[in-house]
Protein backbone atom coordinates (compact mmCIF):
# COMPACT_ATOMS: atom_id res chain seq x y z
CA UNK A 1 0.00 0.00 0.00
CA UNK A 2 1.33 3.55 -0.65
CA UNK A 3 0.75 6.81 1.57
CA UNK A 4 0.43 9.73 -0.82
CA UNK A 5 1.79 12.75 0.84
CA UNK A 6 0.53 15.43 -2.17
CA UNK A 7 1.99 18.71 0.55
CA UNK A 8 5.23 17.26 1.38
CA UNK A 9 7.77 18.63 -0.85
CA UNK A 10 10.80 16.61 -0.10
CA UNK A 11 8.03 13.35 -0.76
CA UNK A 12 9.97 11.15 -3.53
CA UNK A 13 13.00 12.90 -3.52
CA UNK A 14 16.17 11.63 -2.74
CA UNK A 15 19.10 12.81 -0.35
CA UNK A 16 21.32 12.68 -3.39
CA UNK A 17 18.66 14.75 -5.68
CA UNK A 18 18.30 16.84 -2.76
CA UNK A 19 22.32 17.49 -2.67
CA UNK A 20 22.83 17.46 -6.32
CA UNK A 21 20.09 20.07 -6.55
CA UNK A 22 21.58 22.24 -3.99
CA UNK A 23 24.55 22.17 -5.75
CA UNK A 24 23.92 22.86 -8.91
CA UNK A 25 22.11 26.08 -8.13
CA UNK A 26 24.09 27.63 -5.41
CA UNK A 27 27.86 25.47 -5.97
CA UNK A 28 30.15 24.48 -3.28
CA UNK A 29 31.26 27.33 -2.13
CA UNK A 30 27.45 29.42 -1.43
CA UNK A 31 26.38 25.99 -0.47
CA UNK A 32 29.51 26.20 2.61
CA UNK A 33 28.31 29.53 3.06
CA UNK A 34 24.52 28.94 3.71
CA UNK A 35 25.23 25.47 5.92
CA UNK A 36 28.30 25.80 7.78
CA UNK A 37 29.33 21.96 7.64
CA UNK A 38 32.82 21.11 7.21
CA UNK A 39 31.65 18.58 3.82
CA UNK A 40 30.89 21.46 2.19
CA UNK A 41 33.66 23.51 2.56
CA UNK A 42 36.66 21.14 2.68
CA UNK A 43 37.60 18.79 -0.31
CA UNK A 44 33.24 18.59 -0.95
CA UNK A 45 32.26 16.05 -2.94
CA UNK A 46 28.61 14.62 -3.05
CA UNK A 47 29.69 10.97 -1.96
CA UNK A 48 31.49 12.53 0.94
CA UNK A 49 28.24 15.10 1.68
CA UNK A 50 25.83 12.00 1.72
CA UNK A 51 27.98 10.37 4.39
CA UNK A 52 28.03 12.57 6.65
CA UNK A 53 23.94 13.83 6.10
CA UNK A 54 23.21 9.96 6.82
CA UNK A 55 24.62 9.97 9.82
CA UNK A 56 23.23 13.67 11.12
CA UNK A 57 19.89 14.07 11.59
CA UNK A 58 20.43 17.88 12.56
CA UNK A 59 22.55 18.37 9.59
CA UNK A 60 20.16 16.95 7.05
CA UNK A 61 17.38 18.56 8.11
CA UNK A 62 19.44 21.92 7.41
CA UNK A 63 19.77 20.67 4.37
CA UNK A 64 16.45 19.75 3.46
CA UNK A 65 15.40 23.08 4.97
CA UNK A 66 17.31 24.80 2.47
CA UNK A 67 16.15 22.62 -0.41
CA UNK A 68 12.44 23.48 0.24
CA UNK A 69 13.15 27.30 0.81
CA UNK A 70 15.17 27.00 -3.03
CA UNK A 71 12.38 25.73 -5.25
CA UNK A 72 9.85 28.18 -3.59
CA UNK A 73 12.85 30.42 -4.72
CA UNK A 74 13.11 29.11 -8.36
CA UNK A 75 9.44 28.45 -8.42
CA UNK A 76 6.99 31.51 -6.32
CA UNK A 77 3.72 29.81 -7.13
CA UNK A 78 5.06 26.75 -4.45
CA UNK A 79 5.11 29.27 -1.69
CA UNK A 80 1.18 30.32 -2.78
CA UNK A 81 0.03 27.60 -1.22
Amino acid sequence: MSHQQPNNPLHGKTLEHIVNSLVEQYGWEKLGSLIDIRCFKNDPSVKSSLKFLRKSQWAREMVEKLYIAAQKEKNPWLSKK
